[in-house]
């Protein structure tokens, strides 16, 4: 059986380039993305990858990176190289293995699927395979989303996943629920993933099933839209330029909890003013390297 070939492109940058280069290559579409950054003093450059199913134009890739780092305020000077290759399904796989360690965020340990686990009690294990969708619980994105379920999100609360990626805030959800509620909640999901890319949903729900909550989330290939039902928590971990057309409708979706992340550092005083425009005040923000989440109460 032949393997699946992928197409990566790499990009050598200095360290403050990095999410900017992430950036410009999900707007290329990127299946996935990575940021080598093992073993690397502070100083050092990294390299970010991005994995394709077809080949990609190094020079739509050059283009694309000018116009996000001139949307991070940043000159083309940090990038240092572009190269792109051919990557088999084993050597990638081979690769995840070798680099990727158990991220724990409060109770949570997320832990890739060959890696022994010392749970201690109370904490709660989140398997997730390396596939090519975004959430493995490395990025800080994903770890401020965990920190804010851990903290604030109960049990008997119904729980809606905008840009599920892997799964990986529904599967914290489903885990954090049990055995105690129900699937549904006054007929509608107890738990609902929303996700716009079709491999993306087929791999939440493969991890899904191996974490064995499959049953207690319901995943949807689509937007979220006014016919989806209100839930109690809700999280929407993508980039400022999706949730600020939607912000509202999000805010209508959440019935306690709104929390919103994938958004930079820098544009902070944005989305606090989009959300002051629409009536709420001093959201709770929280940082982690060059991002933030923000956290509504309703």
């Amino acid at each position: 059986m032949s393997l699946k070939t992928w197409f990566a492109v790499e990009v050598a940058a200095a360290p403050e380039a990095a999410d900017a280069v992430e950036h410009c290559l999900n707007e290329l579409d990127a299946l996935g993305t990575e940021i080598d950054q093992l073993r690397k003093r502070a100083a050092d450059d990294v390299t970010v990858v991005g994995y394709f199913n077809d080949p990609v134009s190094i020079d739509d890739v050059r283009l694309q990176l000018e116009n996000a780092l001139e949307a991070f305020e940043l000159d083309t000077s940090l990038i240092r190289s572009i190269k792109q290759h051919k990557v088999d399904d084993a050597d990638w796989l081979a690769e995840w293995k070798k680099h990727w360690r158990p991220t724990r965020v409060g109770r949570f340990i997320v832990a890739p699927s060959w890696y022994e686990v010392d749970d201690e009690p109370g904490s709660i294990v989140i398997r997730i395979e390396p596939n090519m969708a975004f959430g493995t619980g490395t990025h800080e994105t994903t770890r401020l989303c965990l920190k804010a379920i851990d903290e604030l999100y109960e049990p008997k609360m119904s729980f809606l996943d905008i840009g599920t990626g892997t799964g990986i805030l529904a599967i914290a959800a489903a885990k954090m629920r049990g055995k105690s509620y129900a699937f549904t909640r006054d007929g509608q999901p107890g738990i609902l993933a929303i996700e716009t890319d079709a491999d993306s949903v087929s791999i939440a729900r493969e991890n899904a099933t191996a974490n064995d909550v499959c049953d207690k989330i319901e995943f949807l290939h689509g937007i979220l839209t006014d016919g989806v039902p209100q839930f109690d928590f809700v999280c929407a971990n993508v980039t400022l330029d999706v949730i600020s057309p939607m912000l509202s409708l999000l805010l209508d979706k959440s019935n306690k909890y709104l929390v919103l992340s994938g958004i930079l550092a820098d544009q902070e005083t944005q989305i606090i003013a989009q959300l002051k425009t629409l009536g709420i005040d001093s959201p709770k923000v929280e940082r982690d390297g060059e991002w933030i989440a923000a956290t509504v109460r309703r």
